[in-house]
Protein backbone atom coordinates (compact mmCIF):
# COMPACT_ATOMS: atom_id res chain seq x y z
CA UNK A 1 0.00 0.00 0.00
CA UNK A 2 0.83 3.16 -1.14
CA UNK A 3 1.24 6.32 1.82
CA UNK A 4 -1.79 7.81 -0.40
CA UNK A 5 -3.57 5.06 -0.10
CA UNK A 6 -7.17 5.57 1.57
CA UNK A 7 -8.28 2.16 3.36
CA UNK A 8 -11.65 1.66 3.77
CA UNK A 9 -13.93 -0.34 6.74
CA UNK A 10 -14.43 -3.87 6.18
CA UNK A 11 -17.77 -3.62 6.77
CA UNK A 12 -19.98 -1.01 6.76
CA UNK A 13 -21.71 0.17 9.99
CA UNK A 14 -22.50 3.55 11.30
CA UNK A 15 -21.88 5.09 14.11
CA UNK A 16 -25.11 7.34 15.29
CA UNK A 17 -23.57 9.05 18.07
CA UNK A 18 -20.79 10.63 15.74
CA UNK A 19 -23.08 11.47 13.30
CA UNK A 20 -25.57 13.37 15.99
CA UNK A 21 -22.42 15.76 16.61
CA UNK A 22 -21.35 16.02 12.83
CA UNK A 23 -24.80 16.91 11.86
CA UNK A 24 -24.87 19.45 15.51
CA UNK A 25 -21.80 21.05 14.55
CA UNK A 26 -21.13 20.92 10.56
CA UNK A 27 -21.72 24.98 9.37
CA UNK A 28 -24.37 26.21 6.88
CA UNK A 29 -23.69 25.24 3.41
CA UNK A 30 -23.85 28.47 1.93
CA UNK A 31 -21.10 29.41 5.02
CA UNK A 32 -18.95 26.28 3.57
CA UNK A 33 -19.39 27.82 -0.21
CA UNK A 34 -18.11 30.93 1.18
CA UNK A 35 -14.99 29.32 2.86
CA UNK A 36 -13.98 26.85 -0.10
CA UNK A 37 -14.71 30.48 -2.23
CA UNK A 38 -11.88 32.47 0.07
CA UNK A 39 -9.68 29.41 -0.73
CA UNK A 40 -9.77 29.83 -3.86
CA UNK A 41 -8.47 33.03 -4.04
CA UNK A 42 -5.02 31.57 -1.89
CA UNK A 43 -4.99 29.47 -4.72
CA UNK A 44 -2.99 31.72 -7.58
CA UNK A 45 0.52 31.98 -6.69
CA UNK A 46 0.65 35.80 -7.61
CA UNK A 47 -1.59 36.69 -5.23
CA UNK A 48 0.02 34.61 -2.81
CA UNK A 49 3.44 37.09 -3.85
CA UNK A 50 1.08 40.39 -3.69
CA UNK A 51 0.21 39.44 -0.07
CA UNK A 52 3.81 38.62 0.53
CA UNK A 53 5.04 41.85 -0.31
CA UNK A 54 2.49 43.53 1.25
CA UNK A 55 3.16 42.13 4.56
CA UNK A 56 6.24 44.47 4.24
CA UNK A 57 5.05 47.37 3.33
CA UNK A 58 1.93 49.02 2.16
CA UNK A 59 2.84 49.71 -1.37
CA UNK A 60 1.07 51.33 -5.19
CA UNK A 61 0.49 49.03 -8.04
CA UNK A 62 3.66 50.53 -9.82
CA UNK A 63 5.96 49.27 -6.42
CA UNK A 64 4.04 45.43 -7.01
CA UNK A 65 4.32 45.64 -10.31
CA UNK A 66 8.46 46.30 -10.30
CA UNK A 67 9.05 43.98 -7.51
CA UNK A 68 7.15 40.85 -8.83
CA UNK A 69 8.31 41.64 -12.70
CA UNK A 70 4.83 41.94 -13.90
CA UNK A 71 2.54 44.60 -15.34
CA UNK A 72 0.47 46.76 -13.86
CA UNK A 73 -2.39 45.35 -15.91
CA UNK A 74 -1.85 41.98 -14.22
CA UNK A 75 -1.45 43.24 -10.66
CA UNK A 76 -4.35 45.27 -10.92
CA UNK A 77 -6.18 42.29 -11.78
CA UNK A 78 -5.16 40.31 -8.54
CA UNK A 79 -5.63 43.23 -6.51
CA UNK A 80 -8.88 43.41 -7.35
CA UNK A 81 -9.58 40.00 -6.44
CA UNK A 82 -7.57 40.31 -3.38
CA UNK A 83 -9.67 43.35 -2.52
CA UNK A 84 -13.35 41.53 -3.33
CA UNK A 85 -12.24 39.45 -1.04
CA UNK A 86 -11.59 41.46 1.46
CA UNK A 87 -7.79 40.65 1.88
CA UNK A 88 -6.30 43.82 0.79
CA UNK A 89 -7.55 47.89 1.37
CA UNK A 90 -6.33 50.56 -0.51
CA UNK A 91 -6.29 53.86 0.07
CA UNK A 92 -5.44 57.27 -2.27
CA UNK A 93 -2.65 59.78 -1.47
CA UNK A 94 -2.79 62.47 -4.07
CA UNK A 95 -2.47 60.44 -7.59
CA UNK A 96 -1.27 57.12 -5.97
CA UNK A 97 -3.25 54.52 -4.47
CA UNK A 98 -1.61 52.19 -2.02
CA UNK A 99 -2.67 48.98 -0.96
CA UNK A 100 -1.95 46.82 2.41
CA UNK A 101 -3.29 43.76 3.79
CA UNK A 102 -7.00 43.88 5.29
CA UNK A 103 -6.01 42.63 8.52
CA UNK A 104 -3.66 40.59 10.45
CA UNK A 105 -6.39 37.37 9.26
CA UNK A 106 -4.48 37.75 6.25
CA UNK A 107 -1.10 36.84 7.66
CA UNK A 108 -1.77 34.54 9.95
CA UNK A 109 -3.87 32.33 7.28
CA UNK A 110 -0.66 32.37 4.96
CA UNK A 111 1.42 31.59 8.03
CA UNK A 112 -0.65 28.73 9.29
CA UNK A 113 -0.33 27.06 5.59
CA UNK A 114 3.38 27.41 5.50
CA UNK A 115 3.94 26.03 8.87
CA UNK A 116 1.25 22.77 7.53
CA UNK A 117 3.63 22.60 4.64
CA UNK A 118 6.77 22.55 6.53
CA UNK A 119 5.39 19.64 8.72
CA UNK A 120 7.52 16.44 8.88
CA UNK A 121 6.33 14.21 6.37
CA UNK A 122 3.94 16.01 4.42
Amino acid sequence: MTDYEIECCETYETHEDLLKIVADTLPEETELYDLAELFKVFGDSTRIRILFVLFEAEVCVCDLAKALNMTQSAISHQLKILKQNKLVKSRRQGKSIFYSLADDHVRTIIDQGREHIEEEGI
